[in-house]
């Protein structure tokens, strides 16, 4: 069974993937981008408030499993990867030729890492109590 957290998770990766191939609409393709940034630095926060950790990571012994480490890595670099497209959006609002493309590259990495970060979410996931 999918937790609406997953099905929210699955919505903003299809709506940032649509965004992704439509950047010469900005009054589309900015918003759901940030929108996406700020969805994904959120829910570390609303997911500490509504489970139990405790019981989870270190009572139940899951703070081991090799899926819980893939999954806080892939984050991780999730937002070093975001970190890097906002310094390639900056250069590109100050008029670096460079930066377009670094940006478009950097837009693929962060969609496969995020499909992957969404993938291992999707299977540590469970109902909260």
């Amino acid at each position: 069974m999918m937790t609406g957290v997953v099905w929210a998770a699955l919505a903003s990766y299809l709506l940032m993937c649509v965004a992704y191939l439509r950047p010469t609409q900005r009054l589309f393709h900015v918003p759901v981008m940030v929108s996406s940034v700020l969805f994904d630095v959120g829910m570390p926060f609303y997911l500490y408030a509504t489970r139990d950790w405790y019981k989870r990571l270190i009572e139940e012994g899951d703070i081991t499993s090799f899926g819980v480490w893939m999954h806080l890595g892939l984050v991780l670099s999730l937002y070093a990867l975001y970190a890097v497209q906002v310094r390639s959006v900056r250069g590109m609002l100050r008029g670096d030729a460079t930066a377009r493309a670094e940006h478009h590259g950097q837009g693929k990495a962060i969609l496969v890492v995020r499909a992957l970060v969404l993938l291992m979410g999707g299977l540590l996931a469970e109902e909260p109590k």
